[in-house]
């Protein structure tokens, strides 16, 4: 079997595990079978000892089209057989946001090198933060297609652009470009479309070069900020991580050198 078989593939380097969709035929869609692959990969990441951070991206030329709206209409025999009630895949949670992978306990990048659209960009907002090819453009269609969305999108989109720009984006179904993206706090970067893997695999690299205790307590953190009520419930929260952070659990001795010697290097101009 080739890659081209695979609808979803996993590449294992340096503690980093990287996710591509695999379907640039059909930009990406998720069909049925992708979205089960895609669940299975970072599920299985999150399990493996040996990953420490996730990247998610595509096949160029797209990241993700969203839903393949084919296999939903029936103009596609389905591309796999739907899971059993209980059975780990996609779906909704009991809090209404409905899942396109688990929620792990290691950062997942989202590395964006084209088009994220509708469902694709619901994809990419479920990531922990994205980087962004040159190429990268973002879109919620739901209101062109007439269909409402599901997977997060206006959340995801008020928390990262602000609310009136969500709007804006939501009703008119227009296109971001990386620059657009970057200009409203959706990306984190833009780098040149062939630079984008080697540079989400040092961000990824210098995550997977922490004390990963420390890393997993912080990105639970940050995961119970966003439902936080208040900036009081923002600090109390800090406050209670700080305090409850066993000593011992951080090598701090052990590291000091290589944290000095890394803060050194980026520190140096150019």
């Amino acid at each position: 079997m080739n890659a081209a078989d695979h609808v979803v593939l996993v590449e294992v380097d340096d503690h980093v595990a990287t996710v591509t969709l695999n379907r640039p035929q059909a930009r990406n869609a998720l069909n049925r079978a992708t979205s089960h692959a895609l669940w299975d990969a970072i599920a299985a990441a999150g399990e493996d000892p040996e990953v420490s951070v996730v990247i998610v991206t595509g096949a160029d030329p797209a990241f993700c089209a969203g839903i393949d709206l084919r296999e939903v209409a029936g103009q596609v025999p389905p591309s796999a057989p739907p899971r059993a009630a209980g059975e780990p895949g996609p779906g909704r949670e009991a809090n209404g946001l409905f899942r396109f992978f688990p929620v792990i306990d290691k950062p997942v990048i989202g590395a964006i090198n084209g088009a994220a659209v509708t469902g694709g960009l619901e994809v990419a907002l479920q990531c922990t933060f994205l980087v962004a090819s040159e190429r990268a453009r973002f879109a919620d269609t739901h209101a062109r297609v007439g269909i409402m969305p599901g997977g997060g999108i206006t959340v995801g989109l008020a928390r990262s652009a602000g609310l009136r720009q969500a709007v804006e984006l939501s009703l008119t179904g227009n296109f971001l470009t990386a620059a657009d993206a970057l200009r409203l706090g959706l990306v984190n970067h833009v780098v040149a479309h062939e630079d984008l893997l080697p540079f989400a695999r040092q961000l990824a690299g210098d995550i997977a070069g922490n004390d990963q205790d420390a890393v997993r307590a912080l990105l639970r953190h940050y995961r119970r900020l966003a439902g936080a009520a208040s900036l009081d419930e923002a600090h109390l929260l800090e406050g209670l991580m700080a305090e409850t952070w066993l000593p011992g659990t951080s090598q701090v001795a052990g590291r000091r050198e290589d944290v000095i010697a890394r803060g050194r290097a980026q520190s140096r101009p150019g």
